[in-house]
This record gives C-alpha cells, sequence and structure tokens, in this order.
C-alpha cells in the first residue's frame, strides 16, 4: 500500500524515533523533579527540544508550550485569549474566523458563538430539539474565495467595536489554499485586535516565521512533520515582561509557565524537538523535491479528462493536491475504499471522516462534496510512488 494521506499524519522519521526511544526506557525521569540526574536530563531535554521548536517557527523559547497537538493548542489560545480580553481586560469577546478553517477552529468558535455541532452536547434536550447557549461570546464566521482564499478585505468588513481575536488557518488542510495571513495581521493590529494562526499544514513544508508574520499566537503539531503523534505546541507572543496576557488551559502545577499544568510527555516532546531538528536541517532539500513531485503529480493529473484541482492556482502549498472528479456516478468514499489495498488516499480532514467537506461546499462546489480526493505528498514520496498513484487513477476513473 502506498501512502498518499499525509495531510492527516506523517510517518515518524527513524532519527526521531530512535531521540524518543531513551526516554522511553533509562531516561523516565520527570522534569518538575530536582536535583537528581534523571530529572535534571528529562528537564534538560524539554529545554533543548523548546529550543529546536521555537528556532523552527522562529520564535523564542519562552514562548512555547507545548500541547497535546494543534486542536489543544487552538482551543487554548482562543478560549483562553477571549477569557481574557472579556474578564480582565476590556469586555471584548468577539472572535473573527472562516468558514473553511479547521475544526478546531470552527467548531471551538462554533461553541463559543452558542451553536450545537455535536449530539453529544448537553444541550441537546431528549427530543433532540437544539438549543442555542448564550456563553457570552460571539463569533463571526467570513467566508473565503472560490479557491480557498481568505481575503483581508472579509476580515475588515466582519471587524466590531467588541472584536478581540482573529483566528484564521494559513495552510488549508483540504485544498492547500495559502492565505495571506501577513496582511490580515497588519489589518488585527491596527485596530488592537490579536491574530491566531493554525500553521500545521505549514511548519516543515515552507518556511515559517511568526514575527516576520506578525502573529501573537499560533498552533501546530508535531506529527505532521515526522515527528510523534500526541504532541505539538502553541505559541503565545512574549514581551518584556513574559508572555502575553491568556487564561490557563489546565490548572494545576506550575508545568509550562503556568498555563498548562501537568506532567510533561518527556519522549513525545524530545521527538518533536528532534522533528523540528531535522525540519530545519533539511527544509532546502525537502521543499525542493516536494516541489518537483507535485509538479509532475499535478502535470499527470491534468493529463486525465476527468480530473481537475480544486485550486489551480500559485497559492497553493506543494504537496497538498486536491481533486474533483467530473463523472456522474462518481463517489469518492466508495473509490477510497476500493482502493485501499493499493492507495491511501483520503476525501477530504481526518477530523471530517465520513462528512460531507465543508470546505469544498465553502468554495461555492457543494454539489461536488462527493467528488473529491485528496492527494497529500510526503519527503519519502518517490517517483515511482506517483506512476502507480497516476496508474491506479486512469484504470479505475
Amino acid at each position: 500500500m502506498i501512502y498518499f494521506d499525509n495531510s492527516a499524519t506523517s510517518p515518524v522519521d527513524p532519527e526521531v524515533l530512535d531521540a524518543m526511544l531513551p526516554y522511553l526506557k533509562e531516561e523516565y525521569g520527570n522534569p518538575s523533579s530536582k536535583y537528581y540526574c534523571k530529572a535534571v536530563n528529562a528537564h534538560n531535554a524539554v529545554a533543548e527540544a523548546r529550543e529546536r521548536v521555537s528556532k523552527l517557527l522562529g520564535a523564542s523559547s519562552e514562548e512555547i508550550i507545548f500541547t497535546s497537538g494543534a486542536t489543544e493548542s487552538t482551543n487554548f489560545i482562543i478560549k483562553g485569549y477571549l477569557d481574557y480580553r472579556k474578564y480582565y481586560r476590556d469586555g471584548h469577546n468577539h472572535v473573527i474566523t472562516s468558514v473553511a478553517e479547521h475544526k478546531a477552529t470552527l467548531n471551538t468558535c462554533k461553541y463559543l458563538n452558542g451553536e450545537l455541532y455535536s449530539n453529544n452536547d448537553p444541550t441537546i434536550s431528549l427530543f433532540g430539539e437544539k438549543k442555542r447557549v448564550d456563553r457570552g461570546y460571539e463569533a463571526t464566521f467570513v467566508g473565503v474565495s472560490e479557491t480557498g482564499e481568505i481575503m483581508p478585505e472579509s476580515i475588515t468588513a466582519a471587524i466590531k467595536p467588541n472584536t478581540a481575536l482573529v483566528s484564521l488557518i494559513y495552510v488549508n488542510n483540504e485544498i492547500g489554499t495559502i492565505s495571506d495571513v501577513k496582511s490580515i495581521a497588519r489589518i488585527c493590529h491596527q485596530y488592537d485586535i490579536s491574530i491566531h494562526s493554525d500553521l500545521t499544514q505549514a511548519v516543515g513544508k515552507m518556511p515559517v516565521n511568526v514575527y516576520d508574520m506578525q502573529l501573537d499566537y499560533a498552533s501546530c503539531s508535531a506529527h505532521k512533520i515526522y515527528g510523534p503523534k500526541g504532541i505539538g505546541a502553541a505559541f503565545v507572543k512574549a514581551d518584556a515582561y513574559g508572555l502575553a496576557p491568556i487564561t490557563a488551559l489546565m490548572h494545576g502545577g506550575e508545568q509550562e509557565f503556568g498555563v498548562r499544568a501537568g506532567t510533561l510527555a518527556v519522549h513525545n516532546i524530545v521527538g518533536f524537538g528532534k522533528a523540528a531538528e531535522i525540519a530545519l536541517r533539511d527544509a532546502k532539500q525537502n521543499e525542493e523535491n516536494l516541489l518537483k513531485l507535485d509538479r509532475i503529480l499535478v502535470e499527470r493529473i491534468e493529463s486525465i479528462p476527468c480530473l481537475r484541482l480544486t485550486n489551480p492556482t500559485d497559492s497553493r502549498m506543494p504537496g497538498i493536491v486536491s481533486v474533483i472528479v467530473e463523472k456522474k456516478d462518481f463517489n469518492n468514499e466508495r473509490f477510497v475504499k476500493k482502493i485501499s489495498d493499493r492507495l491511501a488516499l483520503s476525501t477530504g480532514s481526518a477530523c471530517s471522516a465520513g462528512e460531507p467537506s465543508y470546505v469544498i461546499k465553502a468554495l461555492g462546489l457543494e454539489d461536488k462534496t462527493s467528488k473529491v480526493l485528496r492527494i497529500t505528498i510526503n519527503k519519502y514520496t518517490t517517483m515511482e510512488a506517483v506512476k502507480v498513484l497516476i496508474d491506479i487513477l486512469k484504470n479505475n476513473l
């Protein structure tokens, strides 16, 4: 089986695994303990990993908060910052996001907005009636362009006197569209609004610098850059006085600068740090290979008459290729299942498995949600693998 679902997750780099193993065996100390060697070794390993992750993001080490992944980071930042603004600063309680975000952002903002998105929500009655709940926050969901780009003017139009935060994805996880987050950040700061960006699909694939992008907050995950699952980071901008004010995600001990209590998963943190180091070390080579393979893949896809790209423009991350199959009887779920012994493909985000893609709907392609395939490549993908993929597509469509 050849793997083309790298936007869902990537394989663990052997160097990452080797770096992690000692912290699952002999180096099992708690980094919050003191004085004895295993505790000191664990503490130093976490500090080194924090430094490596900060370099990958273009940040300072004290601005990196380790979390369980980008979903947790995003929840922490949106909820924590809005809580701070509403209750401790100026009463501002409004967040702006887009309709094409990852669900970590979309559903967090829906929750704050009093909307319901889960049948497990306790505010749904026994008879299935949905109730809107006033949680004391507002959210605005702006549209996107026909290629999925979040336009700066739509953010400007959505700003209210009580807007506190804008939260936007940098590279769309389903269609690869790159939005001009830097221009939006400039607009935000003109209005004393903070900005958070989900950088998960960009980190390790293209140069990322949170300072250059003028971000206040950011999220990312290790398992999208050949690291382990269950570990990610939140970037929280610091000033001369320390981290920007934000309400703690979990209360307890003083781990992670007092904003995320709990014993640190040292082995995963070390793995994240190693993955970040490798991503920086091999950045040029990996970007060149990714771009080369992407060009060949797109050329061959475009040679198949029934296939077209959802985003055919240059504002797309190389390696994330979303295609529409223009055949009346085609169903993407059935197709992915049919070829699953040979290829790993997806119909969209792993967090929306089994549901029609709301991202594709946001492009104005509601009638195409059952006809989209997402093909994503990694640094281990070969030309031979691309050839096999194209052959399977040609012979089965």
